[in-house]
């Protein structure tokens, strides 16, 4: 269980029956994570409002001493990505399991801001791992939106 930026618990049970697009930001990063945030932002303007109500946009600090309330809060409305996209925050001891489980170099390991794993995954409502995107290759707003609705199509009926 992780804290979103705005202080609300994010719970694995939250998004159950939820497609979940996951990413690993750093808010003081300057080359892929605006890329990403961006598209991901566009993308859930692209949904329809069920499709929105039955997916998740998650974002994971990198880097928990950069990852501030308040610069994810900066970081986000920069980028036109507020109310659009969750950023969980929360301290290196909270966080490192998920970036084990993920297979994710942090920010923090890598002591750079702008070098650490930033795909961009997507999970179908039954959990399992469908797509992944990458900034300046293939993630684009109808590329994710076709991928949040394929995922939406299978799994749970």
């Amino acid at each position: 269980m992780l804290r979103s930026y705005t202080g609300r618990l994010v719970a694995r049970d939250d998004l159950e029956d939820k497609v979940v697009v996951v990413t690993f930001l750093e808010t003081n990063c300057r080359e892929a994570c605006p890329i990403i945030a961006g598209e991901i932002a566009r993308t859930v303007d692209r949904l329809t409002a069920a499709e929105r109500e039955r997916s998740a946009f998650l974002a994971i600090s990198t880097h928990p001493v950069d990852d501030t309330t308040a610069s994810v809060r900066a970081f986000l409305r920069k980028h036109h990505a507020e109310r659009k996209l969750d950023y969980l925050i929360g301290t290196e001891q909270e966080l490192r399991p998920v970036w084990e489980r993920f297979k994710i170099l942090s920010a923090l390991d890598s002591g750079d801001a702008d070098t650490h794993s930033a795909s961009v995954r997507v999970f179908d409502r039954t959990g399992v791992w469908v797509a992944t995107l990458h900034a300046g290759v293939d993630l684009a707003p109808a590329n994710l939106a076709h991928d949040v609705a394929t995922a939406l199509a299978t799994g749970r009926g």
